[in-house]
């Protein structure tokens, strides 16, 4: 039996209050983090390879289904916004297509095929890197995918939640964080889901600082999107600069971004 099909450590789970149950989802939870710390090498291993391909204009792709792939998609989606890079750079991909990001696609997961089909829509080539997702480890829509990514010669990762995988197997550069049994047994949205998101989060985070699109610990190429994100971008154009709030202001609405607004004060002196 896969990891992740493993048995609940919780029984008569209709016979608990909504207090019991919370708690037990929070201690389950609590174990989620460690367990993507005991694959911090293997995280960073894919990090660093991925970072050098992206430094040569290669791009990342995530593949999954289900939440996995939505999860794949929520990543590549904020990165454009929050560092304000191309919506190409990292792509996100998901069994059935745009529709299956709202409602699930019956069996379209299962295609061992269609995965290679829809990177060759994006002119995949050896420049890029192929992340799979998939909390089982064995989804064939993701696993088909890596292996023809393999044979042509395409780097490849992936983020499973269960031990020595098919699509691990078929990965160079694998992270198997293993969260053990669900609370609800094989609802994988739940802490396979919650791992899956944190190593996302430091694969793109990481990449993107690498690409220098963090100053400081500021994002200085974020798209001026909001009120919010104006007052945001104000204040560290004020914190870099001699420039008062209107000042700041009016910079950062005529040149777009913090940075280019830095850059136009520099140019000056």
């Amino acid at each position: 039996m896969i990891d992740t099909e493993k048995d609940s450590l919780y029984q008569d789970l209709e016979n608990k209050s909504s207090q019991e149950i919370l708690q037990e989802i929070n201690l389950e939870d609590q174990k989620v983090a460690v367990a993507v710390k005991n694959q911090l090498p293997q995280i960073t291993a894919l990090v660093d390879h991925t970072l050098g391909l992206m430094k040569k204009g290669g791009r990342i792709f995530y593949l999954g289904a289900g939440t996995s792939g939505r999860l794949g998609i929520l990543d590549a989606s904020e990165c454009p916004p929050t560092y304000g890079v191309p919506d190409g750079l990292v792509i996100g991909l998901i069994a059935g297509g745009d529709s299956a990001i709202r409602k699930a696609v019956e069996f379209a997961e299962d295609d061992l095929k269609q995965g290679y089909k829809d990177l060759k829509k994006h002119k995949i080539s050896n420049q890029d890197m192929v992340i799979g997702i998939a909390a089982s480890g064995k989804t064939p829509y993701v696993l088909g995918a890596l292996q023809d990514c393999q044979r042509e010669g395409i780097s490849t990762g992936c983020v499973v939640c269960s031990n020595q995988s098919p699509i691990a197997n078929a990965s160079d550069y694998p992270i198997e964080v293993l969260v053990g049994p669900e609370y609800v047994t094989g609802s994988t949205r739940m802490k396979s889901g919650t791992a899956q998101k944190m190593v996302l989060n430091m694969i793109t985070t990481a990449c993107m600082i690498g690409l220098g699109r963090v100053k400081g610990n500021k994002m200085i190429d974020m798209q001026i999107a909001n009120n919010k994100l104006v007052d945001r971008g104000v204040r560290q154009i004020m914190e870099s600069s001699n420039c008062n709030y209107e000042e700041a202001h009016k910079l950062l609405l005529s040149h777009g971004s913090v940075r280019k607004a830095l850059n136009s004060l520099r140019n000056k002196d």
